[in-house]
């Protein structure tokens, strides 16, 4: 390796400073030493949960403080996007043995068969790396109320709000942190003056409740005709979930779920560590966990 290119690697890992450093590549890693979560069998909701190579590592945290923090136990679907190793896949069912974990080839047969009457839909899902977000979530959900979780989400105390949204009959909005601003592919006034229904501000698809009938193909493939959709690669998903969730009926979960760039952890239940504030999931979200003693209540 060149001198060059072995400063430009320090500079890369330690761009964030020495702790941060520290947690994401020591102490990240103990949260493998914990003991597995088991009898995820709870089918009042099913959480679904999209990863890869580089993010399984961040997706065991978020789980992990998920079922610690609540006390539930509901079913889990882990969706892999093609990347996962063997080894990766075997070191997720043993701390998550009752989840399916889905392959990224069967899904690929599996969906696109269930695809073959919606051409613009199947056209996404063949193209867009994203997309079984939306298109493999629904086919593999096994309860009529599904759990959205992205890898990158951290919790702090018992996220009394959601669950109590997610474990009421009566209720039948979706349910979503709210985003620092609204980012969509298409603008609210063409899908008002197009669809006739308005769209949800400041919907972010990283954490919320999800109802399994919002999500129906024939709204999906109408939406997926709305002129310049296709967009931006990583809004487009985040998009379709804000429409069809619009459509059906939505509301954002309280502020302390807010998706925030500023300030810190604040007493909220969750944080969402979105990409301009990864390096805090690591400063900040885990050295939370394991001042707080999250460790040792896992062991």
């Amino acid at each position: 390796m060149s001198l060059g290119s072995l400063v430009l690697k320090l500079r890369q890992k330690y761009q964030h400073g020495l702790p941060t450093a520290y947690y994401r590549d020591t102490v990240r890693n103990r949260i493998l030493n914990t003991k597995p979560i088991t009898s995820t069998t709870d089918k009042t909701c099913e959480i679904h949960v999209f990863t890869c190579s580089q993010d399984w590592l961040n997706l065991i945290w978020a789980l992990k403080s998920f079922y610690h923090y609540s006390q539930r136990r509901y079913a889990l679907c882990i969706h892999d996007d093609g990347t996962l190793t063997e080894s990766d896949r075997t070191i997720l069912q043993h701390h998550f043995p009752d989840a399916r974990l889905i392959e990224r080839d069967c899904a690929d047969r599996h969906v696109l068969e269930t695809l073959r009457n919606y051409p613009r839909c199947l056209e996404f899902r063949k193209t867009n790396h994203l997309s079984p977000k939306v298109f493999d979530f629904r086919e593999y959900l096994e309860s009529d109320r599904m759990l959205l979780l992205d890898s990158d989400v951290l919790f702090f105390a018992e996220p009394t709000a959601l669950l109590q949204r997610i474990e009421d009959p009566n209720y039948h909005f979706n349910t979503v942190n709210g985003d620092v601003a609204s980012a969509y592919t298409v603008e609210p006034e063409v899908v008002k003056a197009q669809l006739g229904f308005e769209v949800i501000d400041r919907f972010n698809s990283g954490l919320g409740l999800i109802h399994k009938q919002s999500m129906q193909l024939d709204w999906i493939e109408e939406f997926l005709s709305l002129p310049n959709i296709i967009g931006h690669f990583w809004r487009i998903e985040q998009t379709l979930y804000a429409l069809f969730s619009s459509k059906y009926g939505a509301e954002l979960l309280p502020p302390e779920y807010d998706v925030h760039l500023d300030g810190d952890i604040n007493g909220s239940p969750s944080r969402h560590y979105v990409g301009k504030i990864r390096h805090l999931m690591y400063r900040e979200g885990i050295r939370h966990l394991v001042k707080t003693g999250f460790f040792r209540e896992l062991r």
